[in-house]
């Protein structure tokens, strides 16, 4: 008799350790399938616009809405989800992900295209509050780091084999063909996410519970005191990741004494990829029982470190070196998301969470333009500003930053 029940016991010990609930299965199944549509398009969006026509000018206007618009999505997803309820409101956003499949793959122009990307490319920052929400509510408290991370983890799966097919519709049927055929691939992957939504996924809160705001200054009063310090210190080594980011590829395969090739920086993309897929459910594991803090800091010391070893990096195996830093910073950021969650207020956690994402990203977005300015006086220059930044944000948190504490029952 035991025998027979050892291995169900198991089973549920697993199911238990990662948090594989019915719903949490349901959503990590959503996030799969509608972000590898929109990974399979959003890598060659620049390509299909010039394939139809659009020139510079339409390539840095995909640019500049995605960057700009993320913040504000961000927003928009937490009181969409807290006016309709979370399983409506991803409802909802899978059927914008869809229409602007079908504009692209009905009207192959290039504004068009532009249109069709803004709601498609959409759905991961307008999702992002609604679908952490439902995290917390599914994972018990002391278990949303671990929670946090297994979304954190699967959305790499789409991240990593999303582009390779893409890459493979272009090259064997066009530009503009195949990339029409991969946004039907992406519409019918979005279509089965929202039949696995609503047969898997349950609403987690009382629709009665909902009290939408829709302007952010009335949401201010929710942020206590530790969740500013947060987003205090997480602005600050924002803008040590985003000064530098966009002239990282320029340094690797141009400034330095041995080049990189684009193929080898490919190779140092994945490096980074894999160490961070590597610490994601270890550092869950442990940051649910010791505290979020300590990995949190953890996080913020290597972004901090990213840019000045990037600067003594001269080939490729010292490359490598910083490329696992770059990948180590995401050593806690599902922790930073868990740890958001448990500041926000248990009945507005999507409000609070948008809120958050509006005012870091509206405030980082100015960190590109200066990142260029500081560049083309010196990379150097660039570089030790972005450290700068880093440690004024990390020292911060060390200061300034708290935990919450969270009993774990025992077994």
């Amino acid at each position: 008799m035991s025998g027979t029940q050892e291995p169900v016991t198991r089973m549920q010990r697993i199911i238990d350790f990662f948090v594989f609930k019915r719903g949490m299965v349901g959503l990590l199944a959503m996030v799969i399938l509608v972000a590898m549509g929109e990974k399979m398009a959003e890598r060659f969006l620049p390509l299909y616009l010039t394939a139809l026509g659009g020139g510079a000018l339409a390539v840095g206007l995909l640019g500049y809405l995605d960057n700009q618009l993320s913040a504000i999505y961000s927003f928009f997803g937490g009181y969409i989800g807290e006016r309709l309820g979370m399983k409506r409101a991803l409802r909802l956003f899978n059927f914008m992900a869809m229409l602007g499949y079908v504009l692209v793959i009905a009207v192959p122009s290039w504004p068009t295209a532009l249109i069709g990307a803004m709601l498609f490319l959409s759905w991961t920052a307008i999702s992002l509050p609604a679908t952490m929400d439902l995290v917390s509510g599914i994972a018990p408290k002391n278990k949303r780091a671990m929670g946090v991370t297994m979304h954190s983890l699967v959305k790499r799966i789409p991240m990593a084999i999303g582009p390779l097919v893409g890459g493979y519709c272009i090259d064997y049927w066009g530009r503009d063909i195949g990339m029409r055929i991969a946004f039907g691939v992406a519409l019918a992957m979005t279509v089965l996410a929202l039949v696995l939504q609503e047969r898997l996924i349950h609403e987690t809160s009382p629709r009665a519970q909902r009290r939408a705001e829709l302007n952010p200054f009335n949401l201010m009063p929710l942020m206590n005191s530790d969740l500013r310090n947060l987003l205090m210190s997480d602005i600050l080594v924002r803008f040590c990741e985003q000064i530098p980011a966009a002239f990282v590829v320029i340094w690797c395969c141009d400034l330095i004494a041995n080049k990189v090739t684009a193929a080898q920086f490919g190779w140092l993309t994945t490096i980074e990829m894999a160490t961070a897929v590597l610490c994601y459910v270890p550092v869950a594991y442990w940051a649910d029982r010791l505290g979020k803090k300590p990995f949190v800091v953890m996080t913020f010391v290597f972004f901090t470190l990213f840019p000045v070893v990037l600067l003594y990096s001269q080939s490729f195996w010292p490359l490598a070196g910083a490329f696992i830093i770059r990948g180590l910073k995401e050593f806690g950021e599902p922790t930073r998301k868990a740890l958001i969650m448990d500041l926000a207020p248990e009945d507005r956690k999507a409000a609070v969470f948008g809120l958050y994402y509006l005012l870091r990203d509206v405030i980082v977005a100015f960190a590109a333009g200066g990142g260029a300015v500081l560049w083309w006086f010196s990379p150097a220059l660039n570089l030790w500003a972005a450290f700068a930044f880093g440690v004024a944000g990390t020292v911060y948190f060390i200061v300034r930053g708290r935990d919450v504490k969270i009993i774990v029952a025992k077994e």
